[in-house]
């Protein structure tokens, strides 16, 4: 994927940071297979327009061979995400990858509280140790729907204030090409097997894989 950043602040992400200063040293230790991983967000990780096998988490335990458990919800925004953070501190997973925020576009979510929420449901998970992986989500607007999506700039602020490493303009680029959708805001099998690779790759490269 040509653009990707990673944001990370220097210690207190989680015990499984690396507080190396080489730069050819991972920053995160790697998942062993059968590590348990719980994906969540909305209907981009629940699958929506494609069949249950062809959802990214379940693509994307196959390439890792971990235990992913796909904790998305059609229609969640992150208030309803954070609401339900007991929930998913209580499966104890080894990694958490973040997908939320698109629905808050679609409901007029003012920016601030989205990014509030953000904040809050890293924290929630930092709090308890659990390592997380935030994904960006395009601006769902009308505009948008017909034209080229792009990452709400969001994302970018709530990866640097919480040092959390980032995968961008995957779902911007899926949603960007009718061949990869099953409607204009949903990808289909083809596409959710393209962002279970590009996801792949990019924990791949900070060292989880």
């Amino acid at each position: 994927m040509k653009s990707r950043r990673l944001f990370l602040k220097t210690l207190a992400i989680s015990p499984i940071v690396l507080a190396m200063a080489c730069s050819d040293t991972p920053k995160v230790a790697k998942l062993a297979q059968g590590g348990r991983v719980v994906a969540l967000g909305d209907s981009l990780t629940f699958g929506y327009g494609a069949d249950k096998s062809q959802s990214y988490p379940v693509v994307l335990a196959q390439k890792t061979g971990w235990n992913i458990i796909n904790m998305g919800v059609n229609g969640d925004t992150t208030k309803d995400v954070l609401n339900r953070m007991d929930s998913v501190i209580s499966e104890n997973p080894k990694l958490v990858l973040l997908g939320i925020g698109g629905n808050d576009v679609l409901r007029r979510v003012n920016a601030s509280e989205t990014r509030a929420n953000l904040v809050s449901i890293i924290k929630a998970l930092q709090n308890k140790n659990i390592p997380v992986v935030l994904i960006a989500e395009p601006h769902l607007s009308a505009s948008a729907l017909f034209g080229k999506a792009s990452d709400n700039p969001v994302y970018k602020d709530v990866a640097s204030e919480m040092g959390v490493p980032l995968l961008e303009k995957a779902w911007s680029t899926i949603l960007s090409d009718d061949k990869l959708k099953s409607d204009q805001i949903h990808a289909n099998g083809v596409g959710y097997a393209k962002f279970a690779d590009e996801l792949y790759q990019f924990l791949k490269e900070i060292g989880y894989v």
